[in-house]
């Protein structure tokens, strides 16, 4: 069974930083199986050993998984000395975490954004070779007329010498343009670049679905919650 320093255990739970565990457990705060233990070094088994703070049972977790509703304005990093990053709407436990965002999405883009710390769940989602759908729902300037459709399909030349991969194209509203694209990549500025190529521009971009799974409706932009068992199962696979 896995066994682990007691400070590094709380510490990747989130508890404190490791410095500040350490004077929890000397100050005798820190129990493993109901014993006061005040020996940061002492290893305990994660899948054996009860640990508690102040009373509080610590589970542990070596991975966490969250939806976020990415809001507009908010731009996809770990840290920025000047902008609102994604991880700036987590609170300080989970941020300790060493979490970051799966991918990007554009500042003035909203909607579906995976945080976790699992790093292979990450880059299984994102290499290209997985073919992870993303679907994105577009508010358009203007209607590039039904020969868009084919051009997605074929794939769009997005400048740079590059050439996108066929993509699914549908026009949901004319009266506003409002088109779904599903894309199995995720170059810089693509969705918006891809409508370029076929005469038109982008107003608004919201990420609907990852692989399988949908944004929950029920999440206000800025708002967050964790991934079922059966949502992380759905796009490990």
């Amino acid at each position: 069974m896995p066994k682990l320093r007691l400070d590094k255990y709380l510490k990747d739970q989130g508890v404190a930083s490791r410095s500040e565990v350490k004077e929890l457990i000397k100050k005798g705060l820190v129990c493993v199986n109901d014993v006061t233990i005040k020996d940061p070094g002492t290893h305990v088994i994660t899948e054996k050993d009860i640990i508690s703070v102040r009373g509080v049972p610590i589970e542990y977790r070596q991975f966490v998984y969250y939806m976020l509703n990415k809001p507009k304005g908010v731009i996809t990093a770990t840290e920025d000395k000047t902008l609102k990053t994604v991880l700036d709407l987590f609170p300080e436990e989970i941020r300790r975490r060493e979490v970051f965002p799966v991918g990007r999405l554009d500042k003035d883009t909203e909607g579906l954004l995976l945080i976790t710390n699992n790093g292979i769940f990450a880059h299984n989602l994102l290499s290209p070779k997985k073919g992870v759908k993303k679907l994105y729902e577009a508010l358009l300037a203007s209607f590039p007329g039904d020969r868009a459709i084919e051009a997605f399909e074929k794939g769009v030349d997005i400048g740079d010498n590059y050439t996108a991969l066929p993509a699914q194209l549908e026009f949901i509203s004319l009266n506003p343009v409002i088109a779904r694209v599903e894309i199995y990549e995720g170059k810089f500025h693509q969705v918006k670049r891809m409508f370029k190529a076929v005469g038109t521009s982008v107003l608004e971009l919201k990420r609907l679905r990852m692989g399988e799974v949908w944004l929950d409706e029920s999440l206000k932009p800025g708002e967050f919650r964790e991934l079922t068992p059966e949502e992380i199962l759905i796009l490990s696979h």
